[in-house]
């Protein structure tokens, strides 16, 4: 698969909480850094996620804020 979003994080499949329309799917990018993402139940299926897989969280943003104290 091919994509033009250059933010592709890799990470592991931390955890799949499969709800009645959506499921919850954590994804640990890092060692503490988890990233999760809220998509269709039938996509979470579709795609056979489950904890241990490997995958690539795709960030697509028309902006990023950063704040600092």
């Amino acid at each position: 698969m091919k994509v033009s979003a250059r933010n592709l994080i890799p990470g592991t499949v931390k955890k799949v909480t499969i709800g009645m329309v959506n499921a919850e799917v954590v994804i640990e990018a890092a060692p503490g850094v988890e990233i999760v993402s809220v998509i269709t139940k039938e996509s979470a299926e579709n795609m056979g996620l489950k904890a241990g897989a490997k995958v690539k969280a795709m960030v697509k943003a028309s902006s990023v804020m950063i704040v600092a104290d």
